[in-house]
């Protein structure tokens, strides 16, 4: 299997021990790539939001 390339709302939640409102103003704000899929869903590149999460503290 290839190694993941997106992250689910509920996944940025674990990762940075954060509620789901906080993620979603971070998508609102563009912090880093997603897209939308139908039913409203989103996956958030994994790539973008390493490269935001490593950055931060810059």
């Amino acid at each position: 299997m290839s190694e993941k390339r997106c992250y689910t709302v509920q996944e940025l939640q674990e990762i940075l021990g954060v509620s789901r409102p906080t993620i979603y103003n971070l998508l609102k704000k563009k912090e880093f790539r997603r897209i939308q899929l139908d039913g409203g869903k989103y996956r958030i590149s994994k790539k973008s939001f390493d490269d935001w999460l490593d950055n931060l503290e810059q």
